[in-house]
């Protein structure tokens, strides 16, 4: 009844994002979309200007989890945490493709490596075959108590423990089977956000969002923005309400039924990517008046 979505990401960098996510990882641009002013529900951030979202993977989102790639235009860049420690997905060609085009790459272990993305968010590459379905495997996100944050997770918004691990301090839930798995690592200290932080997406029956509302104010949870319904021009309207877990990590439960509508692949996704890198001025701009973007 319940699946992950995808991971939000802010760039700073659209072009040299998509070189990566593209080139490197061998993604493809399922769509792309402009906004003038920034989400009732912060999806990028707490920026009020010009932005856009593409969210890109290895295939439809009805059956992958993929990246939002979030680009706020005039922030060249953001401030890493510890939060996100990682994206794992399987893909032998992408270990290649990283090492053809002199990408860094730092071998982990036999048959596994670790890259980092534009902005410095790590990905880790299993050296094998591509798989038919899903490549992604997990995210990794760090927490600073990992009883409690199992237990939100999993009590909370019912995700089943699939493993845990005493030495690794790592507890790994699902949805179901199937799908990307979120993996929780106990780090030393507290979380600390930066000001790249991002955001994981689940959806749900539509149906179940208000309840899942009422029970986190039920159970004095974090609820940052109420149930809301988020307009795309042209495209289907959803509705979303985002919590935010015992650290802070940002979560974002969106109603099934219209996310399925509006998630449907744009075969002008990627044109609409490169003319919009193609028409952003940005970078010129500031040069033109010795200026330089904004660092978040």
């Amino acid at each position: 009844m319940r699946r992950a979505l995808h991971f939000v990401f802010k760039v700073g960098d659209r072009n040299k994002s998509a070189t990566f996510y593209r080139d490197v990882l061998g993604m493809k641009v399922l769509r792309h979309e402009e906004f003038d002013e920034g989400c009732k529900a912060t999806c990028n951030g707490p920026y009020d200007a010009k932005w856009s979202k593409t969210m890109i993977g290895f295939g439809p989102e009805d059956e992958h989890f993929v990246a939002e790639l979030t680009y706020n235009y005039g922030v060249a860049e953001y401030q890493l945490g510890n939060d996100f420690l990682g994206l794992t997905l399987q893909s032998s060609k992408a270990v290649s493709n990283a090492k053809r085009l002199g990408w860094p790459l730092t071998q982990v272990k036999d048959g596994l490596y670790l890259t980092q993305a534009p902005g410095g968010y790590p990905f880790y590459l299993v050296d094998q075959e591509q798989p038919h379905k899903d490549p992604v495997q997990k995210v990794c996100l760090g927490v600073s108590d990992l009883s409690r944050s199992t237990h939100f997770w999993s009590a909370l918004l019912g995700m089943t423990v699939i493993e845990r691990s005493d030495e690794k301090k790592t507890v790994l839930l699902g949805f179901g089977d199937i799908g990307c798995k979120l993996e929780l690592h106990n780090i030393i200290g507290s979380v600390d956000h930066g000001t790249a932080f991002g955001r994981i997406a689940f959806s749900c029956p539509r149906d179940q969002l208000p309840d899942l509302e009422a029970m986190m104010k039920k159970e004095s949870q974090n609820i940052l923005t109420p149930l809301v319904s988020l307009d795309t021009p042209g495209k289907a309207t959803v509705e979303v309400v985002i919590l935010a877990d015992p650290d802070g990590h940002e979560i974002c439960f969106v109603g099934d039924e219209a996310f399925r509508e509006l998630s449907t692949v744009d075969p002008k996704g990627k044109e609409l990517l490169e003319k919009a890198m193609a028409e952003d001025k940005s970078n010129e701009w500031f040069a033109k008046h010795n200026r330089q973007k904004a660092a978040a």
